[in-house]
């Protein structure tokens, strides 16, 4: 029968440490906390050979008493919690009272400090269990924490440390996050005696992340700002033109801690869903303040992971946030400069400030700029298309399907996720091509039962939106004039005040389809072609489950349909945007696009797949050669939707090329 034993104090503090310790970067990480709770507005990092050999950390911070020292490095022993009330409002970095313990447990540590009324400093060295006595030294006021041959007893875990290179690859990632957090505290990093960063203090936290990042993102970053009585979200997230492969470039604080969490890093990726391409991950560095009551912190021995009082609604904030921000901002990408040397400093815009501070409650950037609303393109009074469903297939020209797009002058103005607090969907009139300014019948003699719809609310249309060759107010481009010409049956070239922009047609089509067939979505109102006879397709035995356990969602997007018995489904009507495809091909792409990974997929995320999918296939092609009403129309819709700089798959869909660029590239100036 085995017996039960009490462990000794030292392999206590070997068990802690295997949780608290895994690598140098764990040691800068929980000695760095101390230093910014100590009140620190100096703190001098070293190390030597990736931190295995040496670890040496200086601070300007208040100091230890010399009765306090021995306490300091005993387990469960902490200045920063009193009572089990503090431990559900948690205010410093650390609290829990093992790091310096488990850190002298397994390595040989010197310990020096000096507290402002005291004369000298004092020293206590440890090398794993045993502690030297106490005596004075000579220093300034502050601590330095010298740490040398970690895990020189437990070799199992030195054996599974990497090279040095890949180990000060971590210490230099832990110093980043602190660096980060806090602005406002001086920090310096040296390995092997040469200086890797040496960064004053700052009330620009643009400063601090240029200094780590380099011009790339500095250049590319979007001040955000939100606050309420629960929440404050301030910081920078970057234009879609910079993102990475992973999600490591994503700086999440909270209250100044850095944390991880998969539900904020989801609400960021739906922010961005439509602006990147599929596999990259968007950027950002952003301070969050909730109040410390309403989180645990104390989930985790690192403290990295946290978990929310109510994490719906801090969700629900970050992302609305990010949406609102990207409606009210120019994400048209620039045209890259050949002569550019990359010295320009970001805008003076882009620049919040941090007020130096080691309270946490005004540890956030402020005073960041935010965006109205009003520069929006104004909407106009809402028109619901009708007489579109149940009607037989329209005879065709045998024009594009941007001919007829354009005919349909009831377009959709959308406003994405209206569950998030954005503004229902409306629609506004757009002027027609085809119809003269004094609106006169349309040139072409067939007409389709959307056409119908159109005609009969041109007298509707507000006048300055009544001619064709009225230039569309743009917040961010100026006056675009509807007005362009086509290169290599695949690009648009026009101009604005300010400079030139090249569009991608296929690109630019797509999104201004994709937003209309969501609004139409959203509204349940999309137009269908109802079969006189349902067409018969015939399925696999999964496909034709998958087909009809989603029957309500492609109900939704205009696939009705039933089962024929069997393998076969019956379908009845399908999306009309999609005419010009076979009925029968299309509905098995849908159906392959639901059947695509996890049996658990989110509705939402499957119908924005289809929708997409659907815009790609209705949107005219590279190579498509258009005349110019085509072209002036696809130009003229730009402006009456959200989100055009980029397609559903998040390509750009223009390059901007402004009047000073030009001029240095043909150097005139």
């Amino acid at each position: 029968m085995p017996l039960i034993r009490q462990l000794s104090i030292s392999l206590v503090n070997k068990i802690a440490a295997g949780e608290v310790i895994e690598r140098p970067a764990s040691v800068i990480k929980e000695t760095l906390e101390n230093s910014v709770d100590a009140g620190a507005t100096y703190i001098e990092v070293a190390v030597e050979g990736g931190g295995i050999d040496l670890i040496r950390i200086s601070d300007n911070g208040c100091g230890i008493d010399e009765e306090q020292l021995h306490l300091a490095l005993a387990p469960h022993a902490t200045s920063k919690l009193k009572d089990a009330d503090d431990l559900f409002d948690v205010r410093t970095l650390g609290f829990r009272g093992e790091a310096l313990a488990s850190i002298a447990e397994i390595s040989h540590l010197t310990l020096r400090s000096r507290v402002a009324t005291s004369d000298s400093g004092y020293e206590l060295r440890a090398q794993g269990s045993d502690r030297e006595p106490i005596k004075p030294c000579a220093m300034n006021v502050g601590t330095t924490l010298e740490v040398r041959h970690l895990f020189f007893n437990t070799p199992v875990r030195r054996k599974f440390l990497k090279t040095p290179s890949t180990e000060m690859g971590h210490v230099v990632e832990a110093f980043t996050r602190i660096a980060l957090a806090f602005p406002n505290v001086h920090m310096v990093l040296t390995s092997n005696e040469r200086t890797l960063h040496d960064l004053p203090p700052t009330t620009r936290w643009s400063e601090r992340i240029r200094a780590f990042f380099g011009d790339e993102i500095a250049d590319a970053l979007i001040a955000v700002e939100h606050e309420d009585d629960k929440v404050k979200v301030r910081g920078y997230v970057t234009d879609p033109s910079v993102s990475r492969s992973n999600n490591r470039m994503q700086y999440l604080f909270l209250n100044g801690r850095y944390i991880r969490d998969r539900a904020l890093q989801h609400a960021l990726g739906e922010a961005y869903r439509g602006l990147l391409m599929v596999g990259r991950l968007p950027v950002c560095f952003l301070h969050m303040q909730i109040d410390p009551k309403t989180v645990d912190v104390n989930v985790h021995p690192t403290k990295v992971e946290v978990r929310f009082e109510d994490s719906g609604a801090l969700y629900s904030r970050l992302l609305h946030t990010l949406r609102h921000k990207f409606l009210t901002s120019n994400l048209v990408a620039k045209g890259h400069d050949p002569l550019a040397n990359n010295t320009a400093s970001s805008s003076p815009a882009l620049q919040p400030s941090l007020a130096p501070t080691s309270n946490f409650s005004s540890s956030s950037p402020s005073n960041l700029p935010s965006n109205s609303p009003s520069s929006l393109p104004p909407s106009s009074p809402s028109m619901s298309p009708s007489g579109s469903s149940g009607t037989s297939p329209a005879t065709s020209s045998g024009n594009s399907t941007l001919i007829d797009w354009a005919r349909a002058r009831s377009v959709p103005q959308f406003q994405p996720y209206p569950e998030q607090g954005f503004q229902a969907t409306t629609f506004r009139d757009i002027p027609n091509p085809s119809i003269g300014p004094a609106g006169t019948a349309p040139t072409s003699t067939t007409t389709t039962a959307t056409e119908a719809v159109s005609t009969e609310s041109i007298s509707n249309v507000p006048a300055e939106h009544g001619r064709f060759d009225s230039p569309i107010a743009d917040p961010f481009l100026g006056s675009t004039k509807p007005v362009g010409f086509q290169i290599h049956n695949r690009y648009l070239i026009t101009e604005d005040e300010a400079g030139m922009v090249i569009i991608d047609q296929h690109a630019l089509h797509e999104r201004i389809m994709y937003e209309q067939i969501k609004a139409k979505v959203l509204s349940k109102s999309i137009e269908r072609q109802r079969l006189l006879v349902p067409a018969t397709v015939q399925m696999t035995a999964a496909e034709t489950a998958t087909a009809l356990e989603y029957r309500d969602m492609l109900a939704e997007i205009g696939f009705e349909i039933d089962s024929f018995g069997g393998e076969t489904i019956a379908l009845h009507s399908y999306p009309s945007i999609l005419r010009q495809a076979s009925p029968a091909d299309m509905l098995r792409q849908v159906i392959e696009s639901l059947m695509v990974g996890s049996k658990r997929v989110e509705p939402r995320d499957v119908l924005d797949d289809i929708m997409n999918m659907m815009a790609c296939k209705a949107a005219v092609k590279a190579g498509d050669r258009l005349n110019s009403t085509e072209i002036s129309a696809l130009l003229e819709q730009r402006d009456y939707y959200h989100d055009t700089h980029h397609c559903p798959h998040g390509r750009p869909t223009a390059l901007f090329f402004s009047r000073d660029q030009l001029d240095k590239m043909f150097k005139r100036i």
